[in-house]
Order: structure tokens, then sequence, then C-alpha cells
């Protein structure tokens, strides 16, 4: 029998809040967006949150309100004594498929207060078919005011809900996973860090990899020897120079040798 939810659905980061109706309760208490950049989580496991998001630096800003984390169960917009989202596919074939009238609920109820338009506010279905997020996308989510993930589950969603509402499909790489939370999870890391004041040294995201098409170059720190491996000379110089400039040359080495798809891509945009 599916578990059915009782508590309040979990509000993350420190905003005030408003009464509004919702599925789960006639009555309670849900936040107001003021400004603060949102994440908004469709799932059929809304206490995976904030897990690992929890924690750290984005943990840290998720208490200071320099970011906010909805998780929207999707359990209570099901339909009869069950709840059941899901039915089996058309046209025959294992597994169960996320029904488009119910997750247009959700999307619905995710939709309230925020701008119409993608680039203002992206809404994404993780999926192991959609366009691989890379750097440039959590860059792109980190300048609009939230995001909206979609988290599947069983074989998928139901395709007409996806076209209806213009969802872009997102992938965490070429692999599949049981349920889109863990994706979801990586990719609001990526895009908070970027955020401005949740990482304590802004000008720390401007060397690291991808940032400029590269991988990043090797890192060091004391003690200057271990274990017979030595601290590269020219980064105990104090030639700031030189130091940048083995560091580009290190970079370039490394993406040409492990990344050859971003090392033509950043040839071609040198040319």
């Amino acid at each position: 029998m599916p578990r059915v939810m009782t508590e309040k659905p979990k509000s993350h980061g420190r905003l005030k809040v408003r009464p509004t109706l919702t599925p789960r309760a006639l009555m309670e208490d849900t936040p107001d967006l003021v400004n603060t950049w949102t994440a908004r989580v469709i799932t059929l496991f809304p206490n995976a949150f904030p897990g690992v998001l929890g924690q750290s630096l984005t943990g840290k800003a998720l208490d200071m309100g320099k970011w906010r984390l909805e998780p929207i169960d999707l359990r209570p917009f099901g339909e009869g004594k069950h709840k059941n989202v899901d039915d089996t596919p058309a046209g025959g074939g294992a597994g169960m498929v996320l029904r488009a009238d119910i997750v247009s609920k959700a999307l619905d109820k995710a939709a309230e207060g925020t701008p119409t338009s993608r680039g203002r506010w992206p809404v994404v279905y993780l999926s192991p078919r959609g366009r691989r997020f890379d750097q440039t996308m959590a860059k792109n989510w980190a300048r609009a005011e939230g995001v909206t993930l979609l988290c599947g589950r069983f074989e998928g969603v139901d395709e007409r809900v996806l076209e209806e509402y213009q969802i872009e499909e997102v992938s965490l790489g070429d692999f599949v996973l049981t349920g889109g939370e863990l994706a979801a999870q990586a990719m609001i890391d990526a895009t908070v860090r970027l955020l401005p004041g949740v990482l304590g040294n802004a000008t720390s995201t401007e060397d690291e990899s991808h940032s400029h098409g590269l991988l990043e170059h090797p890192q060091y720190t004391r003690p200057a020897e271990w274990r017979g491996r030595a601290i590269p000379e020219v980064l105990l110089s104090g030639n700031h120079g030189a130091v940048e400039e083995w560091r580009r040359e290190m970079s370039e080495a490394l993406t040409r040798a492990r990344r050859p798809d971003l090392w033509a891509k950043y040839e071609e945009n040198k040319g």
C-alpha cells in the first residue's frame, strides 16, 4: 500500500509565510518567494530533501535564506483511496508511467507565483534522454529567479504533459537512475553555489573546472613534500605570472588528455 503523508510539507529557508490552499491540507502556511532564488522539486519522495543540500555551504546558505527549497509531494495529487499517480503503459510493456493529469496538477501548483518565461524560471524534467546538464546550464539557472524540477519514477512521465507544459528534459549523464531525486540535488547544488553570497570567496568559481571551457589545473597545499612527491617549484616561486601560465598549461593539457570533446570545443571557440 502506498505511503500516505500526514505531516505538513517541508519548506526550507528563511522567508515570510502566507496562508494558501493546497491539496495536502485545506489551509496551511506556505512561503512567498520574496525575490529569493527558489528550487521547487516535484517528487514522490519529499523527505529526500534537502538531503546533502542541507550540508556544508549550500546548507548554511539555505539556513541564511540566500536560496529556498520547496519540495512538492506528488502523492496528494493522486486519485482514489491510495492516491494513485501512475498507470500501465499504453501499448503494453513493463513498469508504470506517471499520469499526465496527475502530474499537471503538481505542475500547476509549482507554477504559482512564478514568471511564465522559461528564461526567468526553467521547468525541467530529469530524464536520461534529455540534454546533458553542464556548467553553462547551471549559470543560466543561477541567473533565473528559480527553477522547477520534475523527478520521474518508474518508466517515466506521460509524454503529453511534457509537450503541454513545454518542459525541457535534462540529463545528469549517460546512465539511468531509479528516480530523479539524486540528479535534482546534484543540479541544484551546482546552481546554488553560483548564487551571490553562497561561497565565501566568489572568485573561487573563476578558475574551477568548466568555468572557461577547461578542466581545472592540479591543486597543492602543505606539506611541501609528501611521500617523495614535491609541490611544483613554480607554485612556490612567488612569481604570479609564471604561476598563472603554469596553471593554464596544466588545464589545457588535462583537458586535451581527458576530455577531447571539451578540448575540441575550446579550440573552436578560440578560433
